[in-house]
């Protein structure tokens, strides 16, 4: 998965810095969450306006590759409530990254986010996990929470993914029982690195989700 979400080039902050205002909304000390967040520079840009991070990454190499990249000191310790896995937190505690499976992540670990930061998550995951995926991610969302979510478009025929091809139809489908949907951004994404997927144009879309009025 870490490999997948690097092959996005994952350090390239522009599409959430033109929509920060919109995530952030003038509030301050937002709690953001990354899933599948990999060594994403963006963190460490977020943590620096005085804003909370939660991350979770499976792979344990990109995460301490994070913190020393990034010239910041942590500390390493389990997570009781999930075998296995371990939480390495930045010594001012404004940045924690858990190194688990994705699935094994709750609102019960770190409760509920007023922000989320996906890119290259949902591309990243398997078709067939898609609504488990949604499941989770509704379920960390707080009542204000503002979601800004990345997505690849490109012909499907031609490449299988990862990242997957995931069109505003099936952003609907996963989210639209529970969220308000807004396309904020749209972009040409194509490299000549894409050419080796088999395509010749990548559409990149980035959609504003935040929750209904219950």
């Amino acid at each position: 998965m870490f490999t997948a979400l690097m092959s996005l080039g994952r350090p390239i902050i522009r599409m959430l810095e033109s929509n920060l205002d919109k995530v952030v909304g003038g509030r301050q000390q937002v709690r953001f969450f990354f899933p599948l967040c990999g060594k994403a520079v963006d963190m460490k840009w977020l943590a620096d306006m005085g804003h909370i991070i939660v991350g979770v990454e499976v792979c344990e190499e990109g995460i301490k590759q994070f913190f020393e990249e990034q010239s910041l000191q942590y500390t390493e310790e389990p997570v009781e409530a999930i075998p296995g896995a371990k939480v390495f937190k930045s010594c001012d505690r404004r940045i924690s990254i858990y190194q688990c499976d994705v699935f094994s992540f709750s609102s019960a670990i770190e409760g509920q986010f007023g922000g989320i930061w996906d890119r290259g998550s949902l591309v990243a995951i398997s078709p067939c996990d898609r609504q488990k995926y949604a499941t989770l991610i509704t379920s960390v969302m707080d009542k204000n929470c503002r979601y800004l979510l990345d997505t690849l478009e490109y012909d499907p025929e031609l490449y299988k993914g990862p990242p997957f091809f995931l069109p505003e139809e099936m952003i609907k489908q996963l989210y639209g029982e529970t969220c308000e949907i807004e396309l904020v951004q749209t972009g040409d994404a194509f490299e000549e690195k894409h050419r080796k997927w088999g395509i010749d144009s990548l559409l990149e879309k980035v959609y504003l989700l935040t929750p209904k009025a219950k």
